[in-house]
């Protein structure tokens, strides 16, 4: 005979189990997420307050009169070795970088990943491959080698170069998003697009790119990360004047006139940090969506 009491009596516990359960690892996740974001707050704070008043406090206190002459001075007057015009040159030098670079490599991302993945031939696999061994090459092996083309091309120390050296580093990347997504697309469509008597650059503009707009999301978030936020590069491949952000943030924290303005350098990280932190909160539900979007079969 089934004891009904005593399965009514457990009913309850097993409820505030789970609410405990729940209660639980909500706070575990606000500790780790507190935890990941304290240095932004501390720098945000500290690029509010005056000098005075950073020797005086804590780097957790708030500041007593919010004050944005450091962000002044960093955008526009602060010094990044003999010079001290800010970071706005090299924002917009970044500007310049990153943009083309991003809509180069996506373009031929998606033409790579729409050949490998439904115009394959013999050796395509190896191919695809290699590229994908050559996105996985550090940085540093690759700086020599890279160096020596741009002198040949006469490109170093460019802004032209700088774009060519992230969109080759960055095509292997954005042809693996752009081949995993198009292997996803039934062949059918191709074979119909063919009966029809479209041509290779048909079925792309007009089958192809009308489907991508996820993958594009994804793949244009990546570059444009991973460009703008580049120092190796920037400083190994650039010079006076075609400096990109990161190079004169470091130039800034490290270039001091006896007085460390620590605002200053928390102003000046933030603002070099902005457009990545904008592309994220804007389209960074796309891009979960984008990284999910031709995972399954239909």
């Amino acid at each position: 005979m089934t004891n009904f009491s005593t399965g009514a009596k457990s009913k309850p516990w097993r409820l505030v189990r789970r609410y405990v359960l729940r209660f639980l690892l909500y706070a575990l996740l606000g500790i780790f997420a507190l935890y990941y974001l304290m240095p932004l707050f501390v720098m945000v704070v500290t690029s509010l307050k005056s000098l005075d008043e950073i020797r005086a406090g804590s780097l957790l206190s708030l500041p007593r009169d919010i004050n944005f002459d450091a962000w002044v001075t960093a955008w526009s007057g602060a010094c990044s070795g003999v010079q001290c015009e800010g970071l706005r040159p090299y924002l917009w030098n970044s500007v310049k970088i990153a943009v083309p670079a991003v809509l180069i490599s996506t373009f031929i991302g998606a033409i790579n990943g729409y050949v490998l993945s439904k115009w394959q031939f013999r050796g395509s696999n190896i191919i695809f491959a290699l590229l994908l061994f050559g996105g996985f090459i550090p940085f540093q092996v690759v700086l020599l080698p890279m160096a020596i083309v741009l002198g040949k091309l006469s490109l170093a120390g460019t802004i032209p170069g700088l774009v060519l050296v992230h969109v080759i580093y960055g095509i292997s990347f954005t042809t693996l998003f752009f081949r995993n997504y198009y292997v996803s697309v039934p062949g059918e469509i191709v074979k119909a697009a063919k009966v029809d008597g479209a041509g290779f650059f048909q079925i792309f503009w007009h089958v192809f790119v009308p489907l991508s707009a996820p993958i594009v999301v994804v793949t244009i978030i990546w570059q444009f990360t991973q460009i703008w936020n580049d120092f190796l590069f920037g400083v190994s491949f650039s010079q006076a004047g075609t400096q990109p952000v990161t190079v004169a943030l470091n130039n800034i924290v490290n270039s001091t006139t006896g007085v460390k303005e620590y605002n200053v350098d928390m102003s000046a990280a933030i603002i070099a940090a902005l457009p990545t932190l904008f592309v994220y909160v804007v389209a960074g539900k796309y891009f979960i969506r984008g990284l999910t979007a031709g995972s399954v079969k239909g």
